[in-house]
């Protein structure tokens, strides 16, 4: 039988919007577009685009450890710029994160992004 589960965390910032932090899906997990906010804060990470996708891949991190996965069980990243030059040093960055296995990817310029941040990711991680 299938089961939806809506998931959230206090480990990540709540929702800015009508949606939630992730729902799973049986075995597969859709984390929403996660940004540069401190979830004790709520206050955004504005000192340069490294930091940016730092706090961010730390956001996606805290949800993927609520759901019970990890960034090894993800097989599909979604990567929004708001500058494609910023390309290298996200890309560095989010190597950090994904050591062992690195899952299908985009990775796009878009005009602007939530509260103006430089970078949002999202991923979809898939645990048997």
């Amino acid at each position: 039988m299938s089961q939806k589960i809506i998931l959230n965390t206090e480990k990540a910032p709540a929702a800015i919007g009508p949606y939630n932090q992730a729902i799973k899906a049986d075995k597969t997990l859709y984390v929403s577009g996660q940004i540069p906010l401190v979830p004790e804060t709520m206050e955004l990470i504005t000192t340069g685009v490294a930091d940016e996708a730092h706090q961010v891949l730390k956001n996606v991190d805290a949800i993927l450890k609520n759901a019970g996965y990890g960034f090894e069980d993800v097989v599909k990243a979604s990567i929004f710029l708001s500058n494609m030059d910023d390309f290298a040093t996200v890309n560095e960055v989010y190597a950090q994160y994904f050591t062992t296995v690195q899952p299908a990817r985009e990775c796009v310029a878009v005009k602007t992004l939530p509260k103006n941040v430089n970078v949002e990711i999202s991923v979809i991680a898939w645990k048997d």
